[in-house]
Parts: C-alpha cells; structure tokens; sequence
C-alpha cells in the first residue's frame, strides 16, 4: 500500500473526504517525527511503541576496496509492535 492508498483507506473508515484524510496523514508523521526528534517516544497501547534507539560505533569494510572502516554512531528511529497489532496479523 503506497501514501495515496493510505489516505483513501483513511478516508473510507473515518468518514471522512480525501483532502482531511491526507491532513490527518501528514499531521500524524510530522507528529511522530517531531516527537522522535525530541527524544521521547510514542505508545498507542494495543498497536505498537515508535523510539529512538542509539547504534553504536562500529567496525566495517568498503565492499569496493575491502579497507576497513569506521560507521560512526547514529540515532535511527525504532518501532515495536504491540500485542493487539501482533495478534492482528496471525
């Protein structure tokens, strides 16, 4: 399902026009993105947990030369599903 889908599927359920469905949308992923970005992270209890985990430096390899290198640390974004979502899907 691409974003498009998304907002007509969104739009279906919720009743509601194609154009509120895509603002809900885009409210939702600039929500989570914002709040991510604070550091803190986002439950929505029976459908998952979205966090920011922290990925240690480590040691890699340049697949064209074989030289190693260093991967620096990183921040990546993170998403648990929840017992609700998990039992869904089975």
């Amino acid at each position: 399902m691409n974003k498009s889908e998304l907002i007509n599927a969104i739009a279906v359920h919720a009743d509601l026009t194609k154009v509120d469905a895509g603002r809900a949308l885009e409210a939702l992923v600039q929500t989570i993105e914002s709040t991510l970005k604070s550091g803190d992270s986002i439950t929505l209890v029976g459908f998952g947990t979205f966090e920011v985990k922290d990925r240690a430096e480590r040691a890699g390899r340049n697949p064209q030369t074989g030289e190693a290198i260093t991967i620096a640390a990183a921040k990546i974004p993170s998403f648990k599903a929840g017992k609700g979502l998990k039992e869904a899907v089975q």
